[in-house]
């Protein structure tokens, strides 16, 4: 066994510090949500919770869960996301996969349209007509349809599989008599459930944070995805502070202040347990399908 030298493990050691200085970095601030959800708003105005919270009080989530519409929003975000992260990964893995074969007639013209989209877009104004004329305005497949498909996820699917499914592959598989559409489901999908996981993890947070395709394209309040109903409970919160006595709008006051910090901690927490388990996958995944100039 090597026998490491002064030198390796000096620059192991300061690999460990700068890691660990990255990941109070990234993980403080959070954390800092965390606790001043639940701290008294003077303490934390003041500069006074740093690390642990004071005079714990649980009534910014109290206001936000006894909210008649929450639960409501929570649905049909988790709806919303699962609908159209399996939209969006089944158009973006089929579309890459079939981008990535050479024996695809214009592939390269194709592909030089999906890249012109990435430049140069409609704009507001022409996509919400289209949806208009589609009959899509105020349901919900205005919440997934509308960019199910990114050039970008196209792009990174596509040298996926350029870079993992060889052509030796498919040509043994024919010989066999493999089809196409066999080949594509028995083989190159078990093999691609890196990218898969990248792919519905990208959609799935783009879907869960999505607040203003809600504002243009929703009116229903039935249909209201979380991240409305969450800035709807801010506003009255906050608009609720001017009302009633010194005393009353002062605790109002600081109740608006939980609310305002428990909220990111509501609307985080669902994607912060998904990832765990899909981590692996996605930091393999974005390693092969990374795209190389």
């Amino acid at each position: 066994m090597h026998r490491k030298t002064l030198s390796d493990r000096l620059f192991d050691l300061c690999n460990t510090a700068l890691f660990i200085v990255v990941l109070i970095v990234i993980l403080y601030p959070l954390y800092f949500i965390l606790i001043a959800s639940v701290s008294d708003p003077v303490a934390v105005n003041s500069g006074k919770v740093w690390f642990w919270p004071a005079n714990v009080s649980w009534k910014g989530y109290a206001a936000i869960v006894n909210h008649h519409q929450i639960w409501l929003g929570y649905r049909n975000s988790l709806f919303y996301a699962v609908l159209g992260a399996g939209i969006s990964t089944a158009v973006t893995i089929s579309g890459g996969y079939a981008l990535s074969r050479k024996d695809l007639f214009g592939r390269k013209i194709i592909m030089l349209f999906i890249l012109f989209t990435m430049f140069f877009q409609g704009g507001l104004i022409p996509t919400y007509i289209l949806v208009k004329n589609l009959g899509m305005l105020d349901t919900m497949w205005a919440m997934v349809i509308p960019g199910a498909v990114s050039a970008f996820q196209i792009v990174i699917v596509r040298t996926f599989f350029q870079q993992t499914i060889p052509d030796e592959l498919l040509e043994a598989s024919m010989v066999d008599g493999c089809n196409n559409l066999r080949f594509f489901f028995r083989i190159v999908l078990p093999l691609s459930l890196p990218i898969i996981a990248v792919i519905v993890l990208f959609n799935a947070v783009a879907q869960w944070n999505s607040y203003f395709k809600a504002l243009v394209y929703l009116s229903s309040e039935e249909l209201q995805p979380l991240q409305i109903i969450l800035r709807r409970i801010l506003i009255e919160n906050q608009s609720s502070e001017m009302m009633g006595d010194l005393n009353s709008a002062q605790e109002k006051a600081k109740q608006a202040e939980l609310v305002k910090y428990g909220l990111v901690i509501v609307a985080s927490l669902p994607m912060m347990v998904l990832y765990p388990f899909l981590q692996k996958y996605f930091v393999k995944g974005m390693m092969i399908g990374s795209v190389k100039g």
